[in-house]
């Protein structure tokens, strides 16, 4: 492919709460699930943020780390399933926000979990295809958890931005390849407040079918094994299906080490996937190669097979803060806290 990553960035709200504080509400052995997910804690955002300032600050760390003029934008794609709104897109207030030139196409993705990743690809194809000089995928999410529902435990916020390029670039994406099939393990109806799920369903015909076939079928294409790879990064809904889904395929733990973020700050949704290949290329070095594959419920996945190039070691990160920064960092809230920033607390009245 001619195109590729030339800069990204990434954000985590700030607060933090654990399984521990969420079962003490509900009286559910917390730690005990916490475990069972491995979730240690998750992040929350703060009453003023949501998936339009994440996916704003994300931005403007991968724009100041490239250097890159945000009126040469030519496309900006934010996915999520926590648009702020039903009818009115979040991508055309970021790009308003970072300095856009209205002279590009915008748009919201939707498709669960994946949506940043098939931004992505539509990046990759717009720019491949000389239409725009750079391209934006942003996946962003401050996802729902009913109270008391197993969701509840592991459902965070976070944001990660990648620009698409040809020129300067770090990451060369080799190959991209889909698997999608109509599985309903997830959803939520129009006007319904928190997501349904299938339970025990979501795991091994939805996330772990469509993972493992997505995965193969780029390594075939790529002529790859799992030793080709020092990295790999997957969808992480909890921090359990990616470990487990990993040594089903033959990759190690040190391979999976730098992109499995959720246990330490949740399940990001749409930008799960995509915090964690930021943290690899936080850590990678030139010529390493990386796989990523990301799944959304309803149900498919995309996966990329990507190179590290050596503009890596030329490329700035003293702006914004590393993710690990964010795995490890945060304040800690209580229960109270967590819900009336999340709005599962109602005034009565009219």
């Amino acid at each position: 492919m001619k195109a590729g990553i030339v800069s990204y960035g990434a954000y985590v709200p700030r607060y933090r709460i654990t399984p521990t504080e969420i079962g003490k509400v509900w009286g559910v052995d917390g730690a005990g699930m916490g475990v069972a997910l491995n979730v240690h804690r998750k992040s929350v955002p703060s009453p003023d943020e949501d998936t339009i300032t994440i996916s704003t600050e994300a931005l403007r760390v991968a724009l100041a780390r490239g250097g890159i003029d945000p009126q040469e934008l030519g496309a900006i794609y934010v996915g999520s399933e926590s648009h702020p709104y039903a009818v009115k897109p979040t991508a055309t207030v970021v790009a308003q926000a970072v300095g856009a030139t209205p002279n590009l196409t915008a748009a919201d993705f939707e498709f669960a979990c994946k949506a940043g990743t098939a931004a992505i690809q539509t990046c990759l194809g717009l720019v491949g295809a000389d239409m725009v000089r750079y391209g934006v995928a942003i996946g962003s999410d401050t996802s729902q958890g009913a109270p008391s529902d197993a969701l509840e435990y592991s459902a965070s916020a976070g944001g990660a931005a990648f620009i698409i390029g040809r020129e300067k670039v770090i990451a060369r994406v080799l190959h991209t390849v889909s698997y999608t099939t109509d599985t309903p393990d997830f959803w939520r109806r129009e006007g319904q407040r928190y997501p349904s799920h299938s339970g025990r369903f979501t795991g091994e015909p939805a996330f772990f079918r469509h993972v493992t076939e997505c995965a193969r079928r780029i390594m075939d294409v790529a002529s790859t094994t799992p030793a080709s790879y020092a990295h790999v990064v997957f969808h992480q809904p909890n921090g359990k299906f990616p470990t487990r889904v990993g040594k089903q395929l033959g990759f190690t733990e040190a391979q999976m080490e730098h992109g499995l973020v959720t246990p330490y700050i949740g399940n990001t949704y749409s930008a799960a996937a995509l915090i964690g290949l930021s943290n690899v290329l936080d850590h990678a070095r030139p010529g390493q190669r990386v796989l990523v594959v990301g799944y959304g419920s309803g149900a498919g996945s995309d996966a990329f097979d990507i190179e590290i190039t050596d503009d890596i070691d030329r490329y700035d990160r003293s702006v914004g803060l590393p993710v690990e920064a964010f795995l490890h960092g945060g304040v800690e809230i209580p229960y109270a806290v967590y819900a009336k920033f999340r709005g599962k607390i109602h005034l009565g009245g009219s």
